[in-house]
């Protein structure tokens, strides 16, 4: 068992007692030091979940954040072991008051206490309610895709579909609005499926942001484009159309918003070239199945310096994932789009999923800066298909890079 310090255990003593007089509000580590890649904080709050206490742990990594929950011995013992391993800094949040550890530069350890910053503890439920963007009420589209009754009630088997459809449009509402007021005034969805998210998004934009922007659904097959454009009809979605076709074959001309959900291999890349050549000011996919550069990583079976991890089929598939999404944003890059690549998890504890997102920057000039910057990035990119073998990449061939 680790013995832990002296001001460790003082610490890890105030908190057992806020656990037992029931004043408990969160814990915050910061000023983390230690091993962890890209580990930057933890909050720690506890939870009931199906009745049963737990502390829920968020690990908040550069790029990410990962919630795990505990229960409370482990919990205890985890705050304790991070403590000594790493933060520099830990503070017991109760409503009797703040405890504050902190270890200086020099290796002092200061504990202090000051006055309570939240004076209520925080209701503990984790299924508590939350305050959504699309909210159920009776909206017609949600009763027409089978989401919610006549009266707006969620079914039952259709909680985890409401919840992925907020947790998506969260995501796009955090990203429009690093956009100037007004940007979206034509949005194509591509691969739209039975449109879920298309239906939201057009909520949102309309109910919530007051826009008057057209939205366009784009879906191989015929028999969805007919449901989607007669649930549009019902709904008085005047704005919203369906059409059928391909990614490819699809005309983007105007187009501010794209987005490509799950679009399957080269289909993403169809799409990120279609809202490059729109100069769309915000591009949004979600890759899936990466086999293109996969199979060019196969063929060619250059030995480096990570052969010894893709020798493995599963590490050779999440390699050739990683490869391929980080060229897409290089060449996102490369004309003018600001980069964001993300993992997220959705509430409904479904798989993890990346985000490729391009944020189109202010009119760049031809300068001699920028003519630099660009002439780096074709660099970066030759220089990563030699180092996995790989001949082309699909994205960079419609570009004519």
């Amino acid at each position: 068992m680790m013995v832990f310090s002296e001001h460790i255990a003082q610490f890890i003593s105030a908190l057992e007692v806020s656990l037992n007089e029931r004043n408990f509000v969160k814990i915050s580590l910061g000023n983390y030091k230690g091993t962890e890649e890209a580990l930057k904080q933890i909050l720690v709050r506890k939870v009931v979940i199906r009745r049963e206490e737990k502390f829920a742990f968020t690990f908040r990594y550069k790029t990410r954040d990962v919630v795990k929950n505990f229960n409370s011995d482990e919990a205890i013992n985890l705050i304790a072991e991070y403590m000594q391993n790493g933060f520099k800094i830990a503070t017991l949040f109760t409503t009797a008051n703040d405890l504050i550890f902190e270890e200086l530069n020099n290796g002092k350890i200061v504990i202090r206490e000051i006055n309570a910053s939240i004076k209520e503890v925080p209701a503990d439920s984790h299924d508590k309610a939350k305050e959504r963007l699309i909210k159920p009420d009776s909206k017609s589209y949600l009763n027409e895709l089978k989401i919610t009754d006549t009266e707006g009630k969620v079914y039952k088997n259709a909680q985890d579909k409401f919840r992925q459809i907020n947790h998506y449009i969260e995501i796009l509402s955090a990203l429009i609005k690093e956009l100037p007021e007004g940007t979206i005034k034509k949005v194509a969805d591509m691969g739209s499926g039975k449109g879920y998210l298309t239906f939201a998004l057009y909520d949102y934009l309309h109910s919530v942001l007051k826009l008057e922007s057209e939205v366009i659904g784009v879906e191989y097959r015929q028999d969805m484009v007919d449901l989607c454009n007669e649930v549009a009809k019902k709904s008085s979605f005047d704005q919203l159309d369906f059409v059928q076709g391909t990614i490819e074959d699809y005309d983007a001309k105007d187009v501010n918003l794209l987005i490509a959900l799950h679009a399957c291999d080269t289909a993403t890349d169809d799409a990120i070239f279609k809202g490059i050549k729109a100069n769309a000011e915000l591009i949004v996919v979600a890759p899936c199945c990466h086999k293109q550069i996969r199979r060019e990583i196969e063929k060619n079976k250059v030995k480096n310096d990570v052969s010894f991890l893709t020798k493995h089929g599963i590490f050779l598939e999440r390699q050739a994932e990683m490869v391929t999404d980080g060229i897409r944003a290089l060449i996102l890059e490369y004309f003018g789009y600001k980069t964001k690549v993300f993992e997220f998890i959705s509430d409904v504890h479904t798989p993890k999923n990346v985000l490729v997102v391009g944020v189109k920057r202010g009119e760049s000039l031809k300068t001699k800066a920028e003519s630099e910057r660009q002439a780096e990035i074709l660099q970066k990119i030759k220089a990563s298909k030699a180092y996995f073998g790989i001949g082309y990449h699909h994205l960079e061939r419609l570009l004519e890079l």
